[in-house]
């Protein structure tokens, strides 16, 4: 395995380099550009450390270190320098997650020293779509949520997660980092739900959000009010927004066994252009 010269901390002076490397895939990089965006390069702010590869002394590659562990445009040797790094640092992270190939290298490098891990999400198909459906209406019942909402919303964003993820976002610390990141999206206006008597009964949010993409998620449906076609309503809904007011591209990704959410989301117009994975700890 390689050693880490290759490899350091990104300094905050390196953000138009950065960048540079972050446009080469703006769909797949869109979690962590719009971060880089938003917070620059300072560890304490970007909530992690920006690791770069730097063949030759040029920035070529990228790995973001925080709640997550998310390879850039990295490839093999890259990724084995980047995994070599994680390795003597030691997992500060719950899951590994990015585009499929290079996610799934890391992890082979990483699997020995941090495995087993709780589940391994091998192929998550990446989806996307730059215009709105031509033959489902838009439901008009979804809106923004507004901050005086929250109450509201959030337990429906906490029985997405821990029917998502498998555990509940409100263990460790009480849901205080959970329950600040829903905050930050609907102070945003990035949240939406067709709320009844009170109670959503469909949400989503756009997660991250550049001037090249945007990445939906956290697509969620009352359990008793599935089957009715609240998600493709739904979701014409939200991509209305997200195309006005975000990003020419929407995105997302999806569990490739979640078989009725690809069907639904296919007939809102997203294509399958990729996938990723995500290893969870």
């Amino acid at each position: 395995m390689l050693t880490t010269t290759s490899t350091r901390v990104v300094a905050p002076a390196e953000l138009d380099d950065v960048l540079a490397v972050l446009r080469r895939e703006p769909v797949n990089n869109a979690f962590v550009t719009a971060r880089v965006q938003a917070a620059g390069l300072d560890p304490w702010r970007l909530g992690g450390e920006m690791w770069g590869w730097y063949p030759e002394g040029r920035l070529e590659a990228l790995c973001y270190a925080g709640a997550n562990l998310v390879p850039l445009c990295a490839g093999p040797e890259a990724v084995r320098a980047f995994a070599e790094r994680a390795r003597r640092q030691g997992r500060r992270c719950s899951s590994v997650v990015g585009p499929a190939g290079p996610t799934a290298a890391l992890w082979s490098h990483l699997e020995p020293h941090w495995g087993p891990a709780r589940e391994v999400r091998r192929n998550q198909p990446l989806m996307i779509t730059g215009s709105l459906p031509e033959d489902i209406e838009p439901d008009p019942l979804v809106r923004r949520i507004g901050k005086h909402e929250m109450d509201v919303v959030l337990p429906a964003c906490v029985a997405m997660f821990t029917e998502e993820v498998g555990i509940s976002p409100l263990a460790g610390d009480g849901g205080l980092v959970y329950q600040a990141r829903v905050a930050e999206l609907v102070g945003a206006g990035r949240s939406f739900a067709r709320v009844e008597d009170g109670r959503v009964v469909f949400k989503a949010e756009i997660g991250a959000a550049t001037p090249y993409a945007c990445q939906i998620q956290g697509v969620w449906v009352a359990p008793e009010r599935r089957g009715e076609g609240l998600s493709e309503t739904g979701m014409a809904a939200v991509i209305g927004y997200a195309l006005r007011d975000v990003a020419p591209l929407v995105s997302l990704y999806v569990n490739d066994y979640n078989t009725p959410a690809r069907s639904a989301y296919r007939r809102v117009g997203f294509r399958e252009v990729g996938a990723f994975m995500s290893v969870l700890f």
